[in-house]
């Protein structure tokens, strides 16, 4: 499934010391830390923000490792709780320049998000602990595995979470961009 990306959010009501114990005694695997600053953007010949659900978004991120450059579109295209995204990404070397590119080319800046990411990978589901600047903290189940479908993949995800016997806080059907811009679906 190389790009597309089954994932599913939720707010983090129990401590994460806690998961984090779960997922090391099940053999998780925890990587470092890292400060991610995501710019996203609007694009000049198509407003992302136009129709009654926003579905695309353009982004650059900074963190310690590197940069990159993410396009995602959300499907259902204009369903508001969202099932997959494709997900286009790759590595830029400077950051400073694709910024110059999209000013140069009319892409506007829409909002940043700033986050302290851990990402742990267990049994093919790569589970990030998120602390967002002004939204809170955050648990991302995505799915890393081999599937043939993107049903069988949340299946995976929803088995694996319900697996853990911890409980989470909200689902959340939206992307830390929606969030921070106030344009979240209904949580549920």
């Amino acid at each position: 499934m190389k790009f597309i990306e089954v994932e599913q959010k939720f707010r983090l009501l129990s401590s994460a010391d806690d998961l984090k114990a779960a997922f090391a005694e099940r053999g998780g695997k925890a990587g470092d830390p890292s400060r991610q600053i995501d710019a996203y953007y609007n694009a000049p010949h198509r407003d992302f923000l136009a129709g009654d659900v926003v579905s695309e978004w353009l982004r650059i991120r900074t963190e310690d490792g590197g940069s990159s450059l993410n396009f995602k579109r959300w499907h259902p295209l204009d369903a508001r709780i969202k099932t997959h995204c494709d997900e286009y990404e790759t590595p830029v070397e400077d950051a400073e320049a694709v910024r110059r590119v999209l000013d140069a080319l009319d892409f506007a800046p829409l909002t940043t998000v700033d986050k302290v990411r851990e990402e742990w990978i267990i049994d093919g589901i790569a589970v990030a602990f998120d602390s967002v600047a002004g939204l809170g903290d955050f648990i991302e189940f995505e799915f890393k595995g081999e599937a043939g479908t993107i049903e069988e993949a949340t299946a995976r995800i929803e088995e694996f979470i319900g697996g853990l016997d911890i409980e989470l806080g909200d689902r959340i059907h939206a992307g830390y961009p929606h969030l921070a811009l106030g344009l979240a679906p209904e949580q549920g």
